[in-house]
């Protein structure tokens, strides 16, 4: 037995410890049970803050330009710089989260949110609006990158999928009550009451975020063997489960060899998981979905709908995302990963091609702008059930424990970096190729993401991180690494 192994509890296989009744086991494993989902929705706020600051820009940004006098250029940046910042917070996360903890980088980012969303709403002008914007989306990246990580570390292999789809659905319940709240302020003209009020859940998840536990496999990794054993043991329905975990972290970490930049450059299957990930990243914003998240009222007014149909259909989109995203949870741990992903694109594939013939057709005729509807409201369906929290799960899942950070982080990375670049250009594309010609394109995009998670994206459910990175040290097949 090495040193490592003396400091875990190494019961005896099946067997219950000392003084362990089989009824205080079941008892203290549904306790345990309930314990790691709390914590899993604890830390899942970071999605809803996500949402909140994704979706309420939507309603704001035709005041904000109204009373600002700003162009079009000017408010691609106002909604851009978020992204922008994101992409930069997803990689301070790195670090943040390798050396202090997924969940101190969860506070951190909590903290960033209430600054940044006071900010914003007592900015006096655009560069000031900018900079908040800053501060929110370096707290958006920090709890992008974070949040999945730390859930994915805490939950159990049978409910991970769903426990990581439901920081997605917390992302989508704060589009829709953003949207809401945006609908409602909108007749005022309220821009910074819509602002402001993402200060508050941003002040409930900072507390939330101190009552978390460190991840066991991050306390692992810092060498802190007897602490990471305890919060397993108060997550997990049994110590002899809890336990066996542990020694399979022990053995992945008894590997050895270096970790982050240096890693990636001399292991090729790290490159492979690494790399996989960013694709993944890059074809869910390529899917267009963001566009419609920030730019939805525009996108609707250029329809032909007026200002308040636009603003209410947008918090239809809202709705719509969360209900699906809903579905997604309660069929990821049971179909998969792969089937949900396919499925997603095709819908999506369909819808944008749909949105395309209909813009192409234009007019103003009841059956062209309900078309139009349905057509957004089917995509983002699509997009809920699949690419939404497919993706988040899969590069939370494939990364091998020793570049966890580094992988995810780059993979956080590229998606902000794509965010950026889609919603920096998606008015200046619109009004070059025209709304159906940009519908079209997402449409092409779509469908290469159906091809590309044929190829490469592999099944994932129900299987532990630690068979996926044996798997993928031992040079298996991308698609083949879950099963």
């Amino acid at each position: 037995m090495t040193a490592d192994q003396r400091k875990v509890p190494q019961p005896a296989v099946g067997q219950p410890a000392a003084g362990e009744t089989a009824t205080g086991l079941a008892a203290g494993g549904s306790h345990a049970a309930a314990r790691a989902v709390v914590v899993g929705i604890l830390a899942a706020m970071a999605g809803l803050m996500f949402g909140l600051d994704t979706g309420v820009i939507a309603g704001a940004l035709g005041f904000i330009g109204d009373e600002f006098h700003a162009a079009a250029r000017t408010q691609e940046w106002i909604v851009s710089s978020m992204m922008a910042a994101a992409a930069l917070g997803s990689v301070v996360a790195g670090r943040i989260s390798f050396r202090l903890g997924r969940r101190r980088a969860l506070l951190a980012a909590s903290l960033l949110f209430v600054v940044g969303s006071g900010l914003c709403a007592l900015a006096p002008s655009v560069a000031v609006l900018i900079v908040g914007r800053v501060l929110l989306g370096l707290a958006v990246g920090i709890a992008a990158f974070a949040a999945p990580l730390y859930i994915s570390e805490i939950s159990q292999e049978s409910v991970r999928g769903a426990m990581i789809s439901f920081y997605q659905l917390m992302v989508t319940l704060g589009i829709f009550l953003a949207y809401v709240t945006d609908s409602l302020l909108a007749y005022g003209g309220h821009w910074r009451w819509m602002l402001g009020l993402m200060a508050v859940p941003a002040a409930l998840f900072c507390a939330a975020c101190l009552f978390l536990p460190d991840s066991p496999r991050w306390l692992m990794m810092r060498g802190e063997w007897s602490r990471a054993s305890q919060v397993m043991r108060l997550l997990r329905v049994s110590p002899v489960e809890a336990d066996a975990e542990i020694r399979d972290i022990a053995q992945e970490l008894k590997r050895g060899g270096s970790n982050g930049l240096a890693f990636f450059r001399s292991n090729p299957n790290f490159r492979r998981s690494v790399l996989l990930g960013v694709a993944l990243q890059v074809m869910q914003q390529v899917t267009g979905i963001n566009v419609l998240m920030y730019y939805a009222p525009k996108i609707f007014q250029a329809a032909h709908f007026g200002v308040s149909a636009a603003t209410w259909a947008t918090a239809l989109i809202g709705l719509v995302n969360m209900a699906a995203t809903g579905l997604a949870i309660a069929f990821i741990d049971r179909w998969g990963r792969r089937p949900l992903l396919v499925l997603s694109c095709a819908i999506m594939t369909a819808a944008m091609l749909m949105a395309g013939g209909l813009a192409a057709i234009g007019g103003e005729s009841t059956l062209i702008l309900g078309g139009m509807v349905v057509a957004l409201l089917l995509f983002v369906a699509g997009f809920a059930i699949g690419a939404g929290p497919m993706v988040w799960t899969l590069c939370s899942e494939i990364q091998p424990l020793r570049g966890r950070d580094f992988g995810i982080a780059c993979s956080t990375f590229t998606n902000w970096a794509a965010n950026w670049l889609v919603s920096n250009i998606f008015l200046s594309v619109m009004a070059a190729l025209g709304q159906s010609w940009t519908f079209w394109l997402f449409a092409i995009m779509n469908g290469v993401f159906i091809l590309i998670t044929l190829v490469y994206v592999p099944e994932t459910r129900g299987v532990s991180l630690e068979e996926i990175e044996a798997r993928l040290m031992a040079g298996r097949r991308l698609r083949d690494l879950g099963r």
